[in-house]
């Protein structure tokens, strides 16, 4: 995959067409992928009484489908902030945020937690299991929300838990697995759903070498099969695996950037 900047729709300036990876970021490549996230010029401020804190100050991003990239910054530089709104935990105070072709930017709250429910698959630093459930019932809860069949619920959830290589483990409650595994359970309940996009927020945050290298190979097949995958994380090692890295600072990305898959 390739991370290419993209020249201004408004003057793309002569020649632009002949240059590899170089063109308007709303132009149509005959050999790219569908879009599954399309940023532009998303801003996000928060305020505080007469105070204004500019988290995002536009930031521009095509995430083709298929593709796995990494989103590095230092504290403060807005890669929280970005996450939020590509996870729509949040939304954008001016710009356009389209997921799988449909304008997110200005949803309500209610339709925002459906888009999480079926477009979105997260996996966090904590694995967030229920204690009491087995595996296999543990990866199902995104499609008890969703209102699917009890037997079809059980169905998915097997085969994902097959997936990430746990199908022996279904019956296990999270105590019984290690960090490893609890954390592939909780890959499997991300991608039970079928999502545009998988978003992993330091995944491997709490496992060690032996964990995070078993994880991060998980996600490797995951984007070998076609899934796309947004990985945030602050280690390098972790983000290079991805092949592509996005780095944020100051509430910018350098540049509009196109991630190919």
């Amino acid at each position: 995959m390739v991370v290419a900047p993209v020249a201004s729709a408004a003057a793309p300036g002569p020649g632009a067409e002949g240059m590899t990876g170089t063109r308007p970021w709303n132009a149509v490549d005959p050999g790219a992928r569908e879009p599954v996230i399309e940023l532009a010029d998303v801003r996000k401020v928060y305020a505080s009484g007469s105070l204004e804190v500019a988290a995002l100050r536009g930031i521009d991003l095509r995430v083709e489908q298929g593709a796995y990239l990494a989103v590095m910054g230092p504290s403060g530089s807005g890669k929280s902030t970005l996450m939020n709104i590509l996870g729509c935990l949040d939304t954008p105070s001016s710009g356009i945020y389209r997921l799988a072709g449909e304008d997110v930017s200005t949803l309500g709250e209610d339709q925002l937690a459906h888009i999480r429910n079926r477009r979105i698959g997260f996996v966090f630093q904590q694995f967030h299991l229920l204690a009491g459930l087995s595996a296999w019932r543990n990866v199902e809860l995104p499609l008890v929300y969703a209102g699917v069949g009890k037997a079809e619920r059980r169905e998915r959830a097997l085969a994902a838990l097959d997936r990430v290589g746990l199908a022996d483990r279904a019956e296990h409650r999270p105590a019984e697995l290690s960090g490893g595994q609890q954390q592939r359970v909780a890959v499997a309940r991300a991608v039970v759903t079928e999502p545009a996009m998988l978003l992993a927020d330091e995944p491997t945050g709490n496992l060690d070498s032996a964990s995070t290298d078993d994880v991060l190979g998980l996600l490797e097949e995951l984007s070998g099969a076609g899934s796309t995958i947004i990985l945030i994380t602050h280690e390098l090692d972790v983000a290079e695996r991805t092949g592509t890295t996005v780095h944020i600072r100051d509430g910018l990305i350098d540049g509009e950037t196109v991630v190919r898959g």
